[in-house]
């Protein structure tokens, strides 16, 4: 087991390297920032000083080169419109971008697991319909477009909600469940799926003929059999979470790092692309590496072998 989750570990290395590496050079096919930083009225010199300045008057491979060595003294760089060092600026969006994903992810995984649950027990029935259809209708609707039009019900026509800004409980209920709603379709749709293979299972069988009660079949037997797909899919959805985060937070002016990276790539400020890729890449990777090691406790029959 051990042998296997250090592989693993260096395969997230690699992985997180090569990400860092197409973004690096990705990023500079956008055009060049000193473009958008200096006015039109900017003479050679100027040009020259800042460029200088940002390390841009060097070759490309030798910036990367530069940034690397940077990278592994902990160095980001220093954020080329905003002109603070990048950490600092990512440390100052964390807080907003892990408040709204986690709030999502908790909403998506209650409601997905347990709606998913009792299809799954109700198959067929109107129930099951119904939770299908919620389903559906939740991987169809853009992200977006389900946003403003909770915007418009909730914050225009009810006056019960504000549509943007981040502050108390009320702003964040809007984005939390616009962001919730497409990662609980793919939840509810799993769980249910897993949960029919299990509850068909012959040890089910065999439970339910000893007389153990049905709360303890579902629950306990059949539930943490079923978790296992689950867990996996919500550690999948991270990259999804992200992605979605970015248009989320576009939308209802949540200033966190998904409006940062945006603005980042409109303002082609390398460093601080750079910066958002390299801290969300560790985190689905850590995220990954955990779910490795979770399966072991989750699936006794699990065995990793040299």
């Amino acid at each position: 087991m051990y042998q296997y989750i250090l592989i693993r570990f260096l395969q997230s290395i690699l992985s997180l390297y090569v990400l860092l590496t197409i973004v690096f050079f990705s990023a500079r096919l956008s055009g060049d920032p000193l473009d958008l930083l200096l006015g039109e009225n900017a003479t050679k010199e100027q040009e020259a000083k800042v460029r200088a300045y940002y390390g841009l008057d060097k070759p490309m491979f030798v910036q990367y080169r530069i940034y690397l060595g940077h990278l592994i003294m902990g160095d980001l760089g220093r954020s080329i419109q905003r002109r603070r060092p990048v950490t600092e600026l990512i440390i100052g969006r964390i807080g907003a971008s892990m408040q709204l994903i986690g709030a999502a992810m908790v909403i998506s995984l209650s409601m997905g697991v347990i709606i998913g649950v009792y299809c799954a027990i109700n198959r067929g029935r109107l129930f099951d319909l119904l939770g299908r259809s919620f389903a559906a209708l939740g991987q169809s609707f853009p992200v977006f477009w389900f946003g403003l039009m909770l915007m418009l019900v909730f914050a225009v026509w009810l006056d019960l909600l504000p549509t943007s800004g981040r502050g108390g409980l009320k702003h964040i209920i809007l984005p939390a469940v616009t962001l919730a709603y497409a990662l609980l379709a793919g939840i509810l749709r799993l769980t249910r799926s897993a949960m029919l293979d299990v509850l068909d299972s012959e040890y089910v069988k065999l439970a339910r003929i000893k007389g153990v009660s049905e709360f303890v079949v579902i629950w306990k037997h059949a539930f943490r059999n079923a978790l296992l797909p689950v867990v996996t899919y919500s550690v999948v959805l991270l990259a999804s979470v992200v992605a979605s985060a970015v248009v989320t937070e576009t939308v209802f002016s949540w200033p966190g790092l998904g409006q940062l990276v945006v603005q980042a790539v409109v303002g082609r400020d390398f460093p601080l692309i750079q910066g958002i890729v390299l801290f969300v890449g560790s985190f689905v990777l850590i995220a990954n590496l955990i779910v490795d090691i979770l399966y072991v406790y989750l699936d006794p029959k699990i065995r990793y072998t040299d």
